[in-house]
């Protein structure tokens, strides 16, 4: 890292963690050239790259200051753990169908999406590696490690487990059709129909509808929008309920995008390792981090072969090409005996092509690039949100991933909101569609992994126009 880079994540640092306050004034050049011994070019590069992820903002003749954008209400800390609550029946799908199947029409704002833009990836870079792959790829290896998949591409993702000081093994790992397939992979290895599975509240709509697909019951653990998934409520439920196995995400939750910190994590798997009931991880997002250092998984903390660590290349490199994979602990030969009774196999030209990427492409620039758009990506929506929307909204902050999560005042209506934005071709995620009991009305997901443009400023004046519309009868 450059040490301007070095400089620059110091400060994102201090920004981030409160240190430095919203509308605060940053040292001067000199200042910081006599703090860190650096030269003014050096301070000043830092400071440009500051601005561009959206943290300060120059004013003429007066110096840089941290944002003001940042100053948007969060959502108040946690009160006393709120009670889990039981799904007896789960009947999701119909309303995640008509609300995401809405948003695909052509020309709509993807502010509902679940994707970040394509226009972030390495595509081309990508095909010369499908190319290539596909050109040199031996018979046998089309049908050698089935299940499993490819052990070329297995040994790469071992080698990033080994870089966050994990040792996975790449013979215990098992490639999978994206991440979706892991999970329900993971979740009809560890439990069967009727039984009661711990889930995230918000949480995931996929999760949900597995658990219908499998006529399974749905017991929803609160989850922060600050500090996560609510341990003190979780351990409770497990003293009231029969749990056979808990799928959460505890790195940048989808919708909220919280994450649960190192510590956090060790409780979560100590707590469910005393109690001998598996831990599905979706942890889709964990590469997304803003911060110098990424956030380890609840895995790292595992030492009974208890958690499923599950990810995927679909939300960092390549969504069309449905490659994942699971650590599945104990859980291995459950697995591959479940996908060999399924989908047999993940898509071997595209295993081999993320091998070849993963090896000669240059995956950590692509990411440290990706990163650096979201933050600032970020911050623009987080601005938009300010300018536009009524004033007592709440807004989380999530420090990786690409989605905020917007709670307005009680009573108002996002499914309303997202009927009548949509009717303007705007798409947006309403809070309903991550409960199993559709709650979360006045909450909103959006997605800010799309470059900022004039279209999507545009998008968000007129959101704010409807919700200040729609939040008007709730304040009578």
């Amino acid at each position: 890292m450059k040490r301007y880079e070095t400089l620059a994540e110091l400060l994102a640092t201090d920004i981030r963690s409160g240190r430095r306050a919203p509308g605060s004034r940053l040292p001067s050049i000199r200042s910081l050239t006599a703090q860190h011994g650096v030269s003014p070019s050096t301070a000043f590069q830092a400071y440009y790259r500051l601005e561009e992820k959206g943290l300060v903002r120059a004013r003429q003749r007066s110096g840089y200051y941290v944002t003001g954008a940042v100053a948007l209400p969060v959502p108040p800390p946690r009160p006393a753990p709120a009670p889990a609550e039981v799904a007896a029946h789960i009947d999701v799908s119909e309303l995640v169908f008509s609300v995401l199947g809405a948003a695909q029409q052509p020309g709509i704002v993807p502010l509902g999406s679940a994707f970040p833009s394509p226009e972030l990836f390495p595509l081309q870079r990508l095909a010369r590696s499908m190319a290539r792959a596909v050109r040199f790829m031996q018979p046998w290896e089309t049908v050698q490690h089935l299940p499993q998949g490819s052990a070329a591409l297995r040994q790469q993702i071992a080698r990033r487990y080994l870089a966050l000081g994990m040792a996975q093994p790449a013979e215990e790992l098992v490639v999978t059709s994206g991440a979706i397939e892991a999970l329900n992979l993971c979740l009809a290895a560890v439990a069967e129909p009727g039984d009661l599975i711990a889930v995230e509240s918000p949480g995931f709509y996929a999760s949900l509808q597995a658990l219908e697909r499998l006529k399974m019951r749905a017991l929803e653990i609160p989850v922060d929008p600050v500090h996560g998934l609510d341990l003190a409520a979780l351990e409770q439920a497990l003293a009231r309920h029969p749990v056979k196995a808990c799928w959460f995400m505890t790195t940048f939750q989808n919708p909220t995008g919280a994450s649960l910190r190192d510590a956090q994590k060790r409780q979560l798997v100590a707590l469910l390792a005393g109690c001998g009931i598996p831990l599905i991880e979706d942890d889709v997002y964990g590469e997304l981090y803003f911060g110098h250092q990424p956030p380890l998984p609840a895995k790292a903390h595992d030492r009974e072969g208890l958690v499923l660590h599950c990810s995927s290349f679909s939300k960092t490199l390549a969504p069309g090409y449905r490659v994942g994979w699971v650590a599945p602990g104990r859980f291995g030969q459950k697995i591959e005996r479940l996908k060999l009774m399924t989908t047999l196999s993940a898509s071997q030209p595209s295993q081999a092509a993320l091998a070849d990427y993963l090896q000669h492409g240059g995956y950590d620039k692509h990411l440290r690039r990706l990163r650096h758009m979201l933050e600032s990506q970020k911050a623009s929506l987080v601005a938009a949100i300010a300018r536009h929307f009524p004033a007592d909204v709440q807004v989380s902050q999530p420090e990786g991933g690409y989605f905020l999560w917007v709670t307005f005042a009680p009573g108002f209506d996002t499914l309303a909101l997202h009927q009548q934005a949509l009717a303007l071709g705007i798409s947006i995620a309403p809070g309903p569609i991550f409960s199993a009991r559709r709650g979360f009305g006045h909450c909103v997901r959006l997605n800010f992994g799309h470059p900022w443009s004039e279209r999507l400023e545009d998008a968000m004046a007129t959101l704010g126009r409807l919700a200040h519309r729609l939040q008007s009868p709730v304040r009578r």
